[in-house]
This record gives C-alpha cells, sequence and structure tokens, in this order.
C-alpha cells in the first residue's frame, strides 16, 4: 500500500462501513440479540382503581384540526370524571383558542398562553401542575382510538415502566389509505427489536404516556421532545420504554416532500442537541440502550457526513479500477436519487429511483439539521425564549397545593 494512499483508503473503508453496519448490520444483529436474549412484555391487568389521566396538546396556530382533535378526545374510552384533555395554546394567533372554548364539556381545558414561548417551556409550565397522575401527551392533528388511555394506564400500573409509546399509523390526506413506507415500516421493525431488550429510544409526539410524578423538565433548547422526554425520565427513574403497537394514533402524511424535508432536518437538529443531554446513555453500564443509542441514533446522525466521506475519500483512488467502480456506483446512485425526485409514474423503475431518492433525502435532511443547529436553531431558541415571562415556580406554595391550571396560563399572561 503507497503511504500516500493509507489515509484515503482509512477514511473510504470507515465512511462505507460506517454506513452499511447502521442500515444493514444494525438491523441484523438487534434482530438476532431481541430474539436470543429479548422477551416480550405483556399487557398488566387493569388496576382496580383507575387512576386520573391528563392528556395535553400544545398547539400553535392549529384552528384547522383542534375542533377534530377535540371531538376524538371526547370519544376516549375512559370514565369522565377521570380524565381531562389539555389544549395549551402557545401564543396562537388564530381561532384555535376560540373553538377549544366553544365545547361545553368539564373535560376539555383551555390554557391560552398569549406569548409564544416554545414547546418545551410550556410543557415544563403545564406538566407539573396537571391534575392526572398519568400523563399522555399527543399533537393537535392526531386522531388517537378509543382505548388507548386505557391500555396506558395498564401498561403503567406495572411499576418498572417508565413510559408508554403507542403506534403512529400515516394515512394519505386524499384517499385516507395507509401510506406507511418502507422507511417507516423499517423503523417499526427497529423499534420492536429494541423494545424486547428494553432498549427503546424515544417516543413518537403523536402518543406516549407516562407518570407525572416522574417528568423532569425539558432543556430549553429541545427541539424533539417526544424523543428526549423518555429518555431523560429513563435516565432519572431507570424506567423501561414499552412499545404497544395496540395503541394506535393516526395522522395524515405530509402532502408535499418539502414540509416532509423541513420535518427531518428539524428532527435532525433535535438530535444533535440532545447529545448534550443523553450522552451518558453511550456508556457501556447502560447496556442494550446503549448499543441501541449509538448505532440507530448516533450513528444515522453522522451517516450523512460519512457519506461524503466515502464519496471524497474515493477520488483519490480512481488509479484503481476497483475503486473506478465503487465510485461509478456511487455516483450513478446519487443520479438516480435525482431522477426519482423528478420521475412521473408509478411505473416499478420510478418506485425503485424513489428509494433512493427518499434515502438520499432523508440524508439531507440530516445535513440541514446539522446547519440548523450550529449556526441557526440555537440562537432562534435562544431569543424565543429570551422574550418569555419567567415560568411558574414548581417550588412555590402555590404549586404545592397544585393550583388550578388556569392560573398558570394567568400568571403567565399577567407577567
Amino acid at each position: 500500500m503507497s503511504p500516500d494512499l493509507s489515509l484515503p483508503l482509512l477514511i473510504f473503508w470507515i465512511g462505507v462501513g460506517g454506513v452499511l453496519y447502521h442500515y444493514a448490520g444494525y438491523p441484523v444483529a438487534i434482530w438476532l440479540l431481541s430474539r436470543i436474549f429479548g422477551r416480550a412484555s405483556s399487557l398488566p391487568a387493569e388496576p382496580a382503581s383507575l387512576p386520573f389521566v391528563s392528556v395535553v396538546v400544545s398547539a400553535l396556530n392549529e384552528e384547522d384540526v383542534i375542533g377534530e382533535r377535540v371531538i376524538n378526545a371526547l370519544a376516549t374510552d375512559y370514565p369522565a370524571d377521570r380524565f381531562e384533555f389539555v389544549v395549551a395554546s402557545d401564543g396562537s394567533t388564530d381561532r384555535t383558542a376560540a373553538i377549544v372554548r366553544g365545547f361545553n364539556d368539564p373535560r376539555i381545558v383551555l390554557l391560552d398562553f398569549p406569548v409564544r414561548r416554545g414547546k418545551p417551556v410550556v410543557l415544563n409550565d403545564v406538566i407539573p401542575h396537571l391534575r392526572g397522575d398519568i400523563v399522555v401527551l399527543s399533537d393537535a392533528n392526531t386522531a388517537i382510538e378509543p382505548q388507548v388511555v386505557r391500555r396506558m394506564v395498564q401498561w403503567l400500573s406495572d411499576a418498572s415502566v417508565g413510559s408508554v409509546v403507542g403506534r403512529l399509523v400515516l394515512t394519505d390526506p386524499v384517499s385516507g389509505q395507509n401510506v406507511d413506507g418502507v422507511y417507516w415500516q423499517y423503523e417499526t421493525f427497529l423499534k420492536k427489536c429494541e423494545a424486547r431488550l428494553g432498549a427503546l429510544l424515544g417516543a413518537n409526539g403523536a402518543i406516549y404516556g407516562f407518570r407525572r410524578a416522574t417528568f423532569v423538565p425539558l432543556p430549553l433548547d429541545t427541539l424533539v421532545d417526544d424523543f428526549v422526554l423518555p429518555l431523560l425520565m429513563k435516565l432519572k427513574s431507570g424506567g423501561t420504554i414499552v412499545y404497544d403497537a395496540d395503541s394506535v394514533a393516526h395522522e395524515e402524511a405530509p402532502e408535499q416532500l418539502g414540509s416532509e424535508f423541513k420535518r427531518r432536518s428539524r428532527i435532525g437538529a433535535g438530535g444533535f442537541a440532545s447529545l448534550r443531554v443523553l450522552w451518558p446513555l453511550l456508556l457501556p453500564n447502560h447496556g442494550w440502550t446503549a448499543l441501541s443509542f449509538a448505532s440507530h441514533k448516533v450513528l444515522r446522525w453522522f451517516c450523512p457526513l460519512l457519506m461524503f466521506a466515502a464519496l471524497v475519500s474515493n477520488m483519490f483512488l480512481l488509479d484503481r479500477p476497483f475503486y473506478q467502480l465503487l465510485f461509478a456506483g456511487q455516483v450513478l446512485f446519487y443520479a438516480a436519487a435525482i431522477a426519482g425526485a423528478w420521475l412521473p409514474g408509478t411505473s416499478k423503475v420510478a418506485k425503485v429511483l424513489r428509494l433512493a431518492t427518499l434515502f438520499t433525502s432523508v440524508n439531507a435532511a440530516l445535513v440541514m439539521g446539522l446547519w440548523r443547529w450550529l449556526v441557526g436553531q440555537r440562537g432562534a431558541t435562544w431569543q424565543r425564549t429570551a422574550r418569555t415571562p419567567r415560568a411558574f415556580d414548581a417550588s412555590s406554595d402555590a404549586a404545592q397545593t397544585r393550583r388550578p391550571l388556569s392560573d398558570v396560563a394567568d400568571k403567565n399572561a399577567s407577567a
């Protein structure tokens, strides 16, 4: 081996090896490990005395969907005197608050915060003062099935369970058909395997639940609370994160590729930001969780950099026929991804090309997320929280006497 080519060779194979391990090696490994060492969890029996449950939605200008979300919440199969649906309007400037006020039902609670402060601040303000011993977080554009709350209560009756994650089903906004694609099926497969090992990573914002007593205040720069919060609670209390495929939530898939790209880039930025508080999960004492966090999440966030490193380092190896073929393969793959984004129709060729488009766009979104986090998103988050009135003091006498939730909103309105 020529000394001047040893570094490009090393970089190339680190890049290729890292990507292949993440997308192919890890799924095989986690499946085998889950079969050998894992076990399926059993749904506990319903407790004799049902706890009070608070379902919470943080909403920003959701007038198009909030009415249907409230109606969906009122269809929940749970005793009406032990259930509340809390809509925390984070400085909405549309009719979100007015629509919620229009429902004359004691189970519906509106917290109309006049200034937009960001979801982490809202959740930190609201959750400690909820009536429910069990908290279920959801989204404004989500419809949950009636039995979900009962099932989450059953899971959380087991003291070893810290959080419960439901299954999100994506539907086409026009046809109403299930549009769970290859990527979503791949993610669901990994979740099931990780759950068998007690190594599930985070939740999805559509539906997850936990005990209010185990809530950990979110860092103010949190961009993906559904990922960070369950893991912070796991770090603090050690409870298992359970995946319940029968706790089903439905959402419409984004109609435009651009909106999905923005969502994924935001998730990417949130992933990089989360390392500041979640890095202890990478330590060996966290066992299967450390393996899953490193292989499933951290490595994914860095896959675009590995792909770029493989492409660039390959350019220094073009004097060898084998590496000429590998370089041509990479160029053809990215050309296919571009073609898939523009090729119309639903032919087999178009579908195959769109798999390359999906793979490339997911990684491009992560690059954008990294850029946003490094130079943009952290600054935007800081400015938003700097304008925020001081959060309600959970150590105050009023907090200890569990003031009505409306007082929390009133306090921020008058601050």
